[in-house]
């Protein structure tokens, strides 16, 4: 029964890490802009489709390498950050003055927009993501059997969530953000290019959710133009049960997430699974609308 357990632990661990690196893009840009970015999911989406199509291109499938992974990581970072570049610069900004059920609109039109062009352009009959990293060994300790691959996926989405918090509480650029985030005006009255900082702000947070497109594609290796919808719904309430704005409480939500997942598959009905998510979040605004690590604030009017 433990070693069930432990099995199971691990597993969400993994499947939660990655549900983090999506929760991160949704919390990140709501704390600069108080906007929920609907189209996240879709750019996770893409991220992945950017890792797929690089990773046949270097045929790293032929010669699976570590090298090979963080190349396509690389290049679906950077394409998913470029996107989240266009979006905001030709989608947003322009109703950054707008009211906010406006960009909201927006933000769901612009989802659909990259779904169907993504059906468009890559078909849409699932693809197989190519193995660029295939790791050797056997992790077993009697009858519990790690999946060395979880636990790659584990460590590299460690990796980039302590890079993030880094960035954003040690650096001048992570010192500017926290400035946007708190007050547009005033940050830009101190000479912070607060246009620049929201546009940087949505190509981490959409880099981030390509690293996990292509992550996801490691451990469940198939994808499709629709493949965001779901995991961007659930990230998305993991970063409300987190608090969203909060990015301690995006990765804790996330991870919360994913573990709850897991036992419910192992231990109870599979067929729930995807209910799980919108559960919690009626829970949580009925009883803690700001999240586990959110505070009251009151609006000036």
């Amino acid at each position: 029964m433990a070693l069930e357990f432990l099995q199971h632990l691990v597993n969400g661990l993994s499947l939660g890490s990655i549900y983090a690196l999506i929760a991160l893009g949704y919390t990140m840009v709501f704390g600069v802009l108080k906007l929920i970015n609907f189209a996240h999911g879709d750019v996770y989406m893409i991220g992945a489709f950017v890792g797929y199509f690089s990773a046949r291109f270097f045929r790293f499938d032929d010669h699976s390498s570590l090298t090979g992974l963080f190349v396509t990581l690389g290049c679906a970072m950077s394409g998913s950050a470029a996107l989240a570049f266009l979006i905001e610069r030709f989608a947003y900004r322009p109703l950054r003055k707008a009211p906010r059920v406006n960009l909201l609109i927006t933000a769901v039109g612009v989802s659909l927009f990259l779904q169907f062009t993504g059906q468009l352009v890559f078909g849409s009959d699932p693809k197989f993501f190519p193995q660029v990293y295939v790791p050797t060994g056997d992790w077993s300790y009697g009858e519990l059997k790690i999946n060395v691959l979880q636990v790659v996926v584990f460590g590299i989405s460690i990796l980039l969530m302590g890079l993030l918090q880094f960035i954003v509480f040690k650096t001048r650029l992570g010192r500017a953000m926290r400035a946007v985030s708190f007050n547009h005006d005033l940050a830009s009255l101190m000479g912070i290019p607060t246009q620049k900082i929201i546009s940087i702000t949505f190509m981490i947070g959409s880099a981030l959710a390509g690293a996990a497109g292509v992550l996801v594609g490691l451990i469940y290796p198939k994808i499709d133009p629709l493949m965001g919808v779901m995991p961007g719904l659930k990230c998305f309430v993991a970063a409300v049960l987190g608090g969203i704005g909060n990015i301690t409480g995006a990765v804790v939500g996330a991870l919360i997430l994913g573990m709850a997942e897991e036992l419910l598959v192992g231990y109870w009905a599979p067929t729930y699974r995807d209910a799980l998510a919108f559960a919690i979040l009626i829970l949580i605004l009925l009883f803690r609308p700001t999240g586990l690590f959110g505070v009251n604030r009151t609006e000036k009017v």
